[in-house]
Formats: C-alpha cells, structure tokens, sequence
C-alpha cells in the first residue's frame, strides 16, 4: 500500500494579541510612565487648590492639606466674576472655532480645488504666518484696534484669533485639498453643480471629520490664549478665565492656594469640553489617518 505524501502547508495557531512581545509591553509601559508624569502637576494643583494657605506656608506645596479648605475656590469665584469671565472665554473660544473653521474651508476651497495661480506661494505664505510670535504682532494689532475704535472689545480679539487660527486651517485643509479625487468633481460639474453646491455637496461632507477636529483645537487653542486677551481687554468686563487667574498674583504676595483653586476651576471647562468631543476628535483622527 503506497503512502502519498503532500506539501499542503502546516498552520499555525494564530497568535493571541494578548501575548505580544517584550518590546511591546516595553513601550507601553513607557507610554504610561510618560502620561503620569504629565499628571503630576495636575496631582499638585489639585492637592493644594484644598489647603489653607496656613499649611501651604508651614508644611510646604506637597504636604497633606489637614482640614477640606474652600475657601480658596469661594474667593476666585467670587474676586474674579467667575460666571462672567466663563461667558468671555466661551463666547470668544466658540465663536473663533466656528469662524476659522469656516474662513478656513473657503480658503482652502479655493486654493485646493479652484487652483489660484501662485497656490504654492499662498500656501507658502499661510505657513510662514503660523510661525509667527504674537510678540511680533502685537504692537500692529493693539495700534489697529485703537485706530478703528474696536479696542477692549471682545470683537477684536475674535476677529484676531480667526485669522491667527484660519492660516494654520488653510494650511492643512489647502494640502488635503490639493489632493481630492478630480473625479467627483468632475461628475459634480457634469451634473450642473456650481462651486457652491460642489462645495457643500461633495467637499464638505467629505471634510467634515477633520472640520470637527480643526474646531476642537481652534477652541482649545483660543480657550488658552494669554498674551493678545491681556492687551487688548483691559476692562474687568470683557477679560477672559486666563487674564482673571494672571490677576490673583500680586508684585510682592501671591496666594497659592487661592491661585491653585483658581486654576482648578478654570481648568474644568476645557476639559468637560474635550471629555464631550473626544468620541468626535478619535473619529475625525481616525478619518484622515485613513484617507
């Protein structure tokens, strides 16, 4: 009886993702050293925005604070008009995401798909305008701002942070654009659609998850701003949440703990804001990893 031996491959049991190599677990483990120690200093705030500035003083910023002090948060609350500066920075951070995000979808329409002539020089001139200290810029704003009688309005730095935030947009809506299928454009045209309804239409709904991640760094990005609201909002009417902390701190006497509550309490906004958006942020990454 004559035994036939074939080469039909061996398979192999497939590898459990959860035994991965010791290169992996390497890595993670350095992932999460990193991101404990950037929790550090949060670690610190929190620990000390509930210490009586009586135990900052005599046991230091990393004792254990001996009693639950609120004092310090009552008293921002209450010194700064808390509630209205919240309204300042979200009416300013709200409207710049908004506004950039739309000045940056027309611009980079008409870069990316209309084909300016000298795109590359334009784009080239977004690019340069992002790297750009406020430094620089902010003895022309403050002089143009008290020129056109916009000066300690919210509308001037709305209007400033939409162009600051719209360049670096255009930026990088200009380079994905220069890359959109002809071909849906072409059966867009073929189908009597205008630039309009081609932008609307076909564009927008294909941008729309990297639109929601440029929002959400537009907001972020305005929320933090110091400098530029620090000139251009002297009144304690229109000043926003990071002007308001910088006044707790005096020439020669800073309270700490109050400074530490202040910035704990300013701190919650943004992140309910990302925690909200975050499933938005991972899809709209997520999409343009993708394409």
């Amino acid at each position: 009886m004559a035994v036939t031996i074939t080469d039909a491959p061996v398979r192999r049991p497939a590898r459990d993702r959860h035994h991965r190599g010791v290169s992996r677990w390497l890595v993670l483990a350095g992932v999460t050293a990193a991101a404990l120690a950037m929790l550090v200093p949060f670690a610190f705030m929190l620990l000390n925005a509930f210490k009586s500035p009586g135990d900052y003083s005599s046991a230091g910023p990393l004792s254990w604070p001996t009693d639950f002090y609120t004092r310090g948060l009552r008293t921002y609350w209450s010194e700064v008009n808390f509630p209205l500066k919240l309204w300042n920075s979200t009416l300013i951070a709200g409207s710049v995401a908004v506004l950039g995000v739309v000045v940056s979808l027309l611009n980079a329409y008409a870069l990316g798909v209309g084909r300016v002539r000298g795109r590359l020089w334009i784009v080239g001139l977004f690019l340069l305008a992002n790297m750009l200290p406020q430094e620089a810029l902010i003895y022309p704003l403050y002089y143009v701002a008290k020129e056109i009688g916009l000066y300690n309005t919210r509308l001037s730095v709305i209007i400033i942070f939409t162009v600051v935030q719209s360049a670096f947009g255009t930026y990088l809506l200009a380079s994905v654009l220069g890359t959109f299928p002809r071909s849906l454009l072409e059966a867009a045209a073929l189908d009597g659609a205008g630039k309009w309804t081609v932008l609307w239409r076909v564009v927008f709904p294909n941008l729309r998850p990297t639109l929601a991640v440029l929002l959400i760094f537009f907001f972020i990005w305005t929320w933090n701003e110091f400098l530029i609201p620090l000139v251009m909002l002297i009144d304690n009417q229109t000043q926003t949440i990071p002007v308001a902390l910088a006044s707790l701190q005096g020439d020669r006497l800073m309270d700490a703990p109050t400074t530490n509550a202040g910035a704990l309490l300013s701190l919650v906004p943004a992140i309910l804001f990302f925690l909200i958006f975050q499933r938005t942020l991972a899809r709209g990454i997520t999409a343009g990893a993708e394409k």
